[in-house]
């Protein structure tokens, strides 16, 4: 019998049919949104915020809980969604600090909060643009950096992200795949190309591990690897 060995192996492209709408919407429910997370969408609808989908947030939550996270940066704090998901997947003991620049937003933000149970002190609501706020935040110090702000400014908040993850923390975008318009290379406006150069400089950064999910409108997620000059 003939070995096979691996230069003999014929390697051919796995083409997988596309998802289904009816897929999507089935992945997007397999984790239900309950009643406090119903209302914190309907305040999001009022004042026109469009939060994460639920498969999103329970990607968040997954990795949260994975994480075993403690502390948590999410720039885009909205009326609460991502920020109870973020906090039903971290430790019991941990504290999400929670950036926007509307102050009426994280007001509804923490009534959500309240519904839900959760303690004050650990969610703590800071009111301003990102790019002034995270640069006074601690160095190395956070597992999980959620940024659902400023399309525009996403490269600048992964360098951020970078400042501010621990090493093996990871930095999660979403509306990566923003309404299917980074995909098209038609599509030029400056939303989507700021997106498209971020999904370019992700993937090719030598200190990240990457992966593109196709929940919600796309979540780019990415694992600050460690290196030896982390012990520095």
């Amino acid at each position: 019998m003939r070995r096979v060995t691996a230069r003999h192996v014929c390697r051919r492209p796995v083409i997988t049919t596309p998802i289904t709408p009816a897929s999507w919407s089935h992945a997007e429910a397999f984790v239900p949104e309950d009643d406090v997370l119903a209302a914190a969408r309907a305040r999001a609808e009022e004042v026109g915020v469009v939060p994460i989908s639920p498969g999103g947030g329970a990607s968040l939550r997954f990795l949260a809980s994975v994480l075993e996270a403690r502390a948590v940066v999410e720039i885009g704090t909205g009326t609460g969604v991502s920020g109870l998901w973020l906090l039903r997947g971290m430790r019991g003991d941990g504290v999400l600090t929670t950036v926007d620049i509307e102050a009426e937003h994280q007001r509804l933000a923490r009534q959500s909060f309240t519904e839900a149970g959760v303690a004050s002190q650990r969610a703590r609501t800071i009111s301003g643009s990102a790019l002034d706020v995270l640069p006074r935040l601690t160095d190395g110090h956070y597992d999980l950096v959620f940024c659902d702000g400023d399309k525009r400014e996403y490269s600048a908040y992964l360098a951020e992200a970078l400042r501010l993850l621990r090493p093996g923390g990871v930095v999660a975008f979403d509306n990566a795949l923003w309404h299917d318009r980074v995909a098209d290379p038609a599509q030029r406006d400056e939303e989507t190309v700021a997106i498209r150069e971020l999904g370019r400089t992700v993937a090719a950064h030598e200190g990240l591990l990457s992966v593109l999910l196709p929940v919600g409108d796309g979540l780019l997620c990415a694992k600050k690897v460690w290196s030896p000059d982390d012990e520095d």
